[in-house]
């Protein structure tokens, strides 16, 4: 009975090692791209004091009668106030405040108005029921 003795030799199977070097080398190559993408921003220069926007609420009451921060505006001079303070602040900021029961056309009115006068910031308020 000659049984020949046979030691079991390790084998590294690399097959597997080099799949997840690959799956890794893959996911850096398309995280790259975006970890060196930039986005430019400026940031205010130190020292200058940037002057805050004029906010002008433009209330429209149920009869259609307008008031600018609470003073009450006819239509027809609306523009020319705009006009006004916007040569004032260029930065200002209207909002228009309708009542839920007023008419559409002097709202529409007021809307034409600030669109005459180029007023680049514009805010439709809602006014909570009262």
């Amino acid at each position: 009975m000659s049984m020949s003795s046979q030691v079991a030799q390790p084998e590294l199977n690399a097959t597997p090692l080099i799949d997840v070097l690959l799956v890794l080398l893959v996911m850096l190559i398309f995280t790259i791209p975006v970890m060196t993408h930039k986005v430019s921003v400026t940031t205010p220069v130190a020292g200058r004091v940037a002057t805050p926007p004029e906010i002008v609420a433009l209330d429209i009451d149920f009869d259609g009668a307008v008031s600018w921060n609470g003073e009450a505006v006819a239509i027809a001079a609306l523009e020319e106030r705009l006009k006004s303070a916007r040569a004032r602040n260029p930065d200002l900021r209207v909002d228009v405040r309708p009542d839920p029961r007023a008419a559409y056309e002097p709202a529409a009115q007021v809307l034409a108005a600030t669109q005459r006068a180029r007023i680049e910031r514009l805010t439709i308020a809602q006014v909570p029921d009262r």
